[in-house]
Parts: C-alpha cells; sequence; structure tokens
C-alpha cells in the first residue's frame, strides 16, 4: 500500500492572512504549487510572460487574416450581411467558450487541453469526479476520457498541417498574382508547405529559447500588419453601400432556405478564432499561468475580434465585382480584391505578402502548441510510443539540453513528419486532403464541449468550493493547508480533495448564462461543421469530416482496448 504524497502550503486559516501570504507567494512557487496539486514536475522552463503568451495567441488565431483567407466559405453560404452577422455570432460565442475553458485552467494549468481528459488532469487528481459517474461503467468512462484526449491531439496535428498548407497554397497565390502565366500544380503546393514546415521547425527548435521575444514581435507586425493593409485598402478602393454590405444574404450553395446556407457558413468564421486554447498547451511555460493564460486567451479573442470585424466590414465595402473576385487565377479572393484597389499587382502583392508572413508566424506557434499537447498526452501513456513522446530530453547525447531547459524535441520531429506524410495526400488529391485536416473544428470543439459540460455538471451542484479543504496539521499545532495526491485505497484511485476554484472565475448567475451560452454555441457549430458546402453533393465537393472523425475515434478504441488500457490511467502522478 502506497503512501499517499503530501503537498502542505502552511497558511494561517483567517481570510485575512491567507490573502497576505497569496499575494506574498511568487509566480514561480504559485505555478510550483500548482503542478504539484495535480501530480506534476515542472521540467519546461517557464519563459513567456503575458505579454508573449497574448502575442503568441494573437498570433495562433490570427483573425483578421483568417477572414480575408477563408473569405470565399462564408460568402457563397451568407453572402455579405451573412459574413457580419456571421461574424458578431462567432465571437461572441468564442468569448463565452473561452471563458469557461479559462475557469478550467485557472483551477489546473497544465499542457493538456481541458476536455474530457480533464477528468483526470482536474478532477481524478482532485476529486475523483469521473469515478462518482454511478450511470457509466467504467470501462466505457476510461474510453470516453482516452478519445477525448486522442481527439484533441488529432485536431491540433491537422490544424498544423492545414496551416502550413494554407500558407503554402498563399504563396502559390502571390507567384500567379505576379506572373499571370503561372500554372499552379499541387506539387508545387506540398513542396512549399515543407519549406513552411521547416521554418516552423528552425524557430521551434534551434533558436526555441527565442521565441517569447519572437511573439512580441509578432504581435507588434501582426498590429501593424492589419493597417498596413487596411488605410490603402479602403482609401484606394472605390466603396459599395450600406444596404448592399448588411442587407444583402446569399445562397450560393444552393440550399433550401437561405437561413439553412448562413448557418452552414458560419465554419469559416468559426475558423477564423480557431487556437485560441494554445495557450493552455503552453501552461507549464508561462509565469504565474493560471491568472496570465486566461488572460491572455480573452486578450487574444477581444484584440483580434476588434481587428477581424473592421477588416471585415472594410473589405465587404470596398468589393467590387463580385464574379471577378470569385474566379481570380489567385485562388483567393482578398488578393483580387486587394489588386482591385491598388490597380496594382506589386501594391497588391505587397498587402498579400504581409498576410501570407503572419501566416507562416502562425504555422510557428501551431507547431509550438500541438507538439505540447502531443507530449502532455504521451506523459500519460495515451498515445502509441508514448515512452518516447512523453520525454523532453531526446536519446541522442548530441541534443541534449539542461534540465528544465528542454524542449519536447521528440514530439516537435513527430509533428513534422505527421504533416508531411498528411501534403504527400494533396499531390493525389487536393480533397481528400482537405478532408483529412477537416476534423479540425469539430474534434477541437468536441473537446471544448466536454469541459464546458463538465464544469456546468459541479457548478451547478455545488461541488467546487472557493477555497481548498483544511485539515490539521498531523504534527499538531496550527491548521494548515493541506492537498493530497497520490493512493492509499485499495483500488488505487487519488485521494478525495474537493475541486477549488483558481484565481480567475465568472461567479454566480452570469457564469452559469455564460457556461450555459458556450454549450449551445457548440453544439450548433459540431452540427453544421459536418455539412458539405454546396448542392448538389458530389464526391468533390462531399464533406468527409464525419469520416475523418470517426475513424479517429474508432481507432483510439481499438487502440485503446488493445493496448492502452494496460498504460493509460489518466494524468500519472510525477510528484
Amino acid at each position: 500500500m502506497n503512501r499517499p504524497q503530501e503537498m502542505q502550503v502552511f497558511k494561517d486559516k483567517s481570510p485575512a492572512h491567507t490573502q497576505i501570504e497569496l499575494e506574498g507567494q511568487s509566480s514561480y512557487d504559485r505555478d510550483r504549487d500548482d503542478l504539484a496539486r495535480l501530480g506534476k514536475k515542472q521540467v519546461l522552463k517557464r519563459n513567456f510572460g503575458f505579454m508573449s503568451m497574448l502575442g503568441f495567441s494573437c498570433t495562433i488565431m490570427v483573425t483578421w487574416e483568417g477572414m480575408l483567407v477563408l473569405f470565399l466559405a462564408g460568402f457563397q453560404n451568407g453572402g455579405p450581411a451573412g459574413l457580419i452577422y456571421g461574424f458578431l455570432i462567432a465571437w461572441a460565442g468564442t468569448l463565452c467558450v473561452f471563458t469557461t475553458l479559462s475557469e478550467l485552467v485557472s483551477m489546473a494549468p497544465t499542457s493538456i487541453l481541458l476536455g474530457s481528459n480533464a477528468r483526470s488532469s482536474i478532477i481524478t487528481k482532485i476529486s475523483k469526479l469521473y469515478h462518482r459517474y454511478a450511470l457509466l461503467a467504467p470501462l466505457f468512462e476510461q474510453i470516453v476520457n482516452h478519445d477525448e484526449g486522442f481527439l484533441t491531439v488529432a485536431g491540433w496535428q491537422a490544424l498544423t498541417a492545414s496551416g502550413a498548407f494554407l500558407c503554402g497554397t498563399l504563396i502559390q497565390g502571390l507567384i500567379a498574382l505576379t506572373h499571370p502565366e503561372y500554372n499552379p500544380q499541387r506539387w508545387h503546393g506540398t513542396l512549399l508547405l515543407w519549406s513552411v514546415v521547416l521554418v516552423a521547425v528552425i524557430v521551434n527548435t534551434i533558436i526555441s529559447s527565442l521565441l517569447p521575444q519572437l511573439e512580441c514581435l509578432i504581435l507588434i507586425i501582426h498590429i501593424l500588419g492589419f493597417f498596413a493593409v487596411l488605410i490603402p485598402l479602403v482609401y484606394m478602393a472605390p466603396h459599395g453601400d450600406a444596404a448592399s454590405v448588411f442587407t444583402v444574404f446569399l445562397n450560393e450553395g444552393g440550399w433550401q432556405t437561405t437561413g439553412l446556407s448562413f448557418m452552414i457558413g458560419l465554419t469559416g468564421n468559426v475558423f477564423a478564432f480557431l487556437g485560441t486554447d494554445a495557450a493552455i498547451h503552453m501552461s507549464e511555460e508561462i509565469s504565474n499561468a493560471s491568472l496570465n493564460v486566461p488572460r491572455s486567451m480573452l486578450a487574444s479573442v477581444m484584440l483580434n475580434g476588434t481587428l477581424g470585424f473592421a477588416m471585415l466590414v472594410a473589405v465587404l465595402f470596398c468589393l467590387g465585382d463580385i464574379e471577378e473576385i470569385i474566379e481570380t487565377n489567385t485562388g483567393y479572393p482578398f488578393m483580387a480584391i486587394f489588386q482591385n484597389a491598388t490597380q496594382s499587382a506589386g501594391g497588391a502583392a505587397a498587402m498579400a505578402s504581409v498576410v501570407v508572413t503572419l501566416g507562416i508566424c502562425a504555422t510557428i506557434a501551431f507547431l509550438a502548441s500541438s507538439s505540447r499537447m502531443t507530449w502532455s498526452f504521451a506523459r500519460d501513456r495515451g498515445l502509441p510510443l508514448s515512452k518516447y513522446l512523453g520525454k523532453v530530453k531526446p536519446p541522442f547525447h548530441f541534443l541534449e539540453v539542461e534540465p528544465r531547459s528542454s524542449i519536447p524535441l521528440i514530439a516537435i520531429i513527430i509533428t513534422v513528419i505527421i504533416s508531411i506524410l498528411l501534403s504527400l495526400i494533396n499531390i493525389g488529391s487536393s480533397t481528400a486532403f482537405n478532408q483529412v485536416i477537416s476534423l479540425t473544428i469539430n474534434s477541437l470543439y468536441a473537446s471544448y464541449f466536454l469541459a464546458c459540460a463538465l464544469l456546468l455538471q459541479r457548478r451547478l451542484d455545488g461541488s467546487i468550493s472557493s477555497a481548498p479543504s483544511a485539515h490539521d496539521d498531523p504534527r499538531g499545532g496550527s491548521k494548515h493547508k493541506i492537498i493530497t495526491i497520490g493512493s492509499d485505497n485499495s483500488d488505487g484511485e487519488p485521494d478525495i480533495v474537493d475541486l477549488t476554484w483558481g484565481p480567475f472565475r465568472v461567479p454566480g448567475a452570469l457564469g452559469v448564462a455564460v457556461n450555459v451560452a458556450s454549450l449551445v454555441y457548440m453544439a450548433v457549430i459540431i452540427f453544421f461543421s459536418f455539412w458539405p458546402p454546396l448542392r448538389p453533393t458530389t464526391a468533390e465537393n462531399m464533406n468527409y469530416s464525419v469520416l475523418v472523425t470517426g475513424f479517429v475515434i474508432c481507432f483510439s478504441i481499438v487502440y485503446y482496448l488493445v493496448y492502452a488500457k494496460k498504460t493509460y490511467k489518466g494524468p500519472l502522478v510525477e510528484v
């Protein structure tokens, strides 16, 4: 019988004294104690602060840039007015979702995504929550837990590949813009994808220690680049009227109603906000994570939403000939809009280069976040080859670095290999490649949904306390706050300790309302993310994401039943 491991935080029981102690505690001590409470060791160096993580979050979302790149998806199903109101819905929904996730990460600031695996990360270590589901068999509960983590890893791997792919095709678009005789080939896009991935690898490995400073610089470029594109566009392009922007809906997808077309077109706006949770996966590399991660996520949603909405309105007022921009040889309508505004291929290329540059910067952040997610889940033995993926020091002597300065190098290498292998599909069929990476939205949103549903249940039944449980000091004397992690029970389950709110919380009825709103929003998005964009549906325009997501779920179940059930028991206690 193992003796439980204990972390004791010596504080007087009075609220006033506790507040003074908390204020006097360094962010390093708080971060270390948060990980110890969850049974994890500090193995990654905390290089990031609030501003650098804000830059990281804004970079990975690239909302105003994403609105330009994915302009056609929402325009065909919704039109100008559909894009405007769809953006506002996606912005409000994303803010609700990540306000709720911010509460969760404030409770448990670790690199693992706060989805169903949060039943382990937050609750198995603290309150044995998922063992209290009387209606669920333990095997089924573990399968769902493992599936959720597996889906999250798959979603982030797909997001990394899709980011590099978009950058590659954007570069092709620039070439076509400046050299109209250029005939784009799919294998050209694949080679360009590889070059973008190479840049991301160099930044994430060779100069990884400079990543926080680089993210601060990219944040500045992100904001200045917005004005560098917006000002010449608004100043030089002819303007449409307000009625054509705010009242015209289109149903170019051939759906039965314009309302249905609008709902299907929402996914383009949603994609522009995707990746906000990247800060969660970097939680073990940011100081004062329980506060700075929530703050950076919500600040990035507000900042990027403001920039994205302003850019969207400007582009819609400067559309020009709709047929001309849709049929552009660049493959991206926004490049044709820039050219119509400037009446110069060179000027349009300069403006579009800002978007391409920031897209490459986003891919750098995608690789950093997805590799941390992969490493974190492998650390808990949830993936194939977890023994190697869960390491922060590679097995090659010449690659080893000092402890706590390491990076999850093997996870980075595997992420790159997956992106390269997926890109080979594009050579044979761009449709097949697009369907493989289409699981990004539905898999990640399924993760978010389970996390928010879990929090709502705990919030309503009142099982989350506002302070850690108080226990007597075993040596006698004053009271101490003791958080126990480990197992001394015959069933090997963690000791029960109350789940407590972190320093970031939306209290009372407002918190419940935000939580419910996030669930309703995500349910709608997940449902419509499986719909094809056009009717009649053919093999070329069919949305196969339901098949891809189903395959990932089935593979995860088979892998768990055959092998992972012997090794995966939820998050491992390391301290």
